[in-house]
């Protein structure tokens, strides 16, 4: 094939990936499918400004820190229980957005679900944005992602194609222990699986049961949100231990079948 280059997989018998020649050879139609993505994001944003009081809302940004974090705590404190259907849908606006397109930050707004909602409210919260969150970047992905992971990851791909491959009849034990432990990146998983044929059943199972131990960990930690100093606070040695022990128990099963086989 004139002009690509194919990453084929180790085992064959999968399929094949094309690397574009360029970085982001993007058409007209695929920029504007991203840019209706981020204006329909953009409205509902400004639907839920002007239904809210008038007030000063400069503080209104992405946390960046603890303390960006912290002063955003204290003003929405003051609107969560009169403006309770705003601040939800103003959350889950920006927490979806930000895993769309990939925005760093994603932790500070887990810990601000604790600080706000509690617990269990956050965790369901966190749970239910960082899966569409996820699940709209996946089909972003699967539109116009192609040229950006070759760009960005191009060994991780093929090393993600592999394993993908290997593991097609227990491919949801996989997908489980990517999401449990930190062995590759989320935002990558999110925008690779398409691109390795990754069935999206499968990656939404994983990402909606396989972040809850995470999205536990941070949403505690938020509501104890002035006790933090630093974001390594969140995942300590128990915390890290905890998660790959349950990364483990969820390719036990894969294990034993290669075993049995």
């Amino acid at each position: 094939m004139e002009g690509r280059e194919q990453v084929e997989n180790v085992n064959g018998g999968g399929s094949v990936v094309n690397r574009p020649s360029q970085k982001f050879p993007l058409t007209f139609w695929d920029m504007a499918a991203a840019s209706g993505v981020v204006l329909s994001f953009g409205v509902g944003l400004l639907c839920v400004y002007l239904t809210m009081p008038a007030s000063d809302y400069s503080f209104l940004k992405l946390p960046r820190s603890l303390q960006d974090l912290q002063i955003l705590r204290d003003h929405l404190e003051n609107y969560t229980s009169d403006y309770t259907i705003q601040v939800l849908v103003g959350y889950c606006m920006v927490y979806i957005f930000m895993q769309t397109f990939m925005i760093p930050g994603t932790v500070f707004m887990s810990l601000l679900a604790g600080a706000l909602f509690g617990i269990f409210k956050g965790v369901a919260l966190v749970v239910f944005t960082a899966t569409a969150g996820a699940s709209s970047c996946f089909f972003l992905s699967k539109l116009i992602g192609r040229p950006l992971v070759f760009s960005l990851w191009p060994d991780k791909l093929t090393f993600f194609q592999t394993q993908v491959a290997k593991r097609k009849t227990s491919l949801l034990n996989y997908m489980l222990f990517l999401r449990v432990t930190p062995t590759l990146p989320n935002t990558f998983i999110n925008v690779a699986s398409p691109i390795v044929d990754v069935p999206y059943h499968i990656f939404f199972l994983a990402t909606f049961i396989g972040i809850v131990p995470a999205a536990y960990v941070t949403v505690r930690a938020g509501i104890a949100l002035s006790d933090l100093q630093s974001i390594g606070d969140l995942y300590d040695f128990n915390s890290i231990a905890t998660l790959f022990l349950i990364g483990v128990v969820s390719v036990t099963p894969t294990l034993m079948n290669k075993n049995k086989s």
